[in-house]
């Protein structure tokens, strides 16, 4: 089974990928990592973000253990780590050369020791649309501005991150902004996602209402 969860920067999709991979025993994919891993190696090799020639260069370099091992860096998950993601995933060349692996995932599913898998969930920005366009399951999860900065700025503060919340705002807003208006593969559900809004949904609810598809689209395909 393959599921794909998209939407905006902390609209909760890393909290239900990652329940859902749990719950049916399948591997998770966090694409999100993989750009992420090119901004923190930019940031290590001392390269101006803005440089696609290097972001692309290191991009073909990038294999699973690199990316792990770049994710323990303090910045990985961090606001200068996102906001280089979110600037070198804007590079044709870079998602180019990152394309085939997340694609290639999908045909070998493995978990974190390295064994099979029988399935995955994505979890992104454009896996429902172009990383895995035949996807069991596709799922647009976002929620307002407002409320995806504040869930951002709790995690920043309980990580001991000094930011304001009007800084984290206006950096949810710019990603949003420049997401949306990507050349290649800008954010936007898959016509045939289903669109949860989380903002006045509580994790355990929006777990509960995916369940339900996931529940209805196993049925059905035993019924065939």
């Amino acid at each position: 089974m393959i599921i794909t969860i998209d939407g905006p920067a902390a609209a909760g999709k890393g909290t239900l990928a990652a329940a859902l991979a749990d719950k049916y025993k399948l591997a998770y994919f966090d694409t999100g990592m993989v750009y992420r891993a090119v901004g923190v190696e930019m940031i290590e090799n001392s390269r101006d973000v803005s440089d696609e020639a290097a972001a692309a260069d290191l991009a073909r370099k990038l294999t699973f253990q690199k990316m792990m091992k770049l994710s323990e860096h303090p910045e990985f998950r961090g606001p200068l780590g996102g906001k280089n993601a979110s600037v070198v995933s804007s590079y044709p060349s870079v998602r180019a050369a990152l394309l085939k692996m997340q694609r290639d995932f999908a045909q070998s599913p493995v978990f974190k020791d390295g064994s099979p898998a029988r399935g995955v969930v994505y979890d992104g920005r454009d896996t429902g649309t172009v990383v895995c366009p035949s996807a069991d399951i596709k799922l647009f999860v976002t929620a307002s501005p407002e409320v995806r900065a504040e869930r951002r700025f709790k995690e920043f503060r309980e990580k001991g991150i000094d930011i304001s919340y009007e800084n984290v705002l206006a950096d949810i807003k710019s990603r949003d902004e420049r997401d949306s208006q990507r050349a290649s593969a800008p954010l936007k559900p898959a016509p045939d996602a289903v669109i949860i809004d989380t903002s006045a949904l509580f994790a355990n609810d929006v777990m509960e209402k995916v369940c339900r598809i996931i529940e209805a689209k196993i049925k059905k395909s035993l019924e065939k």
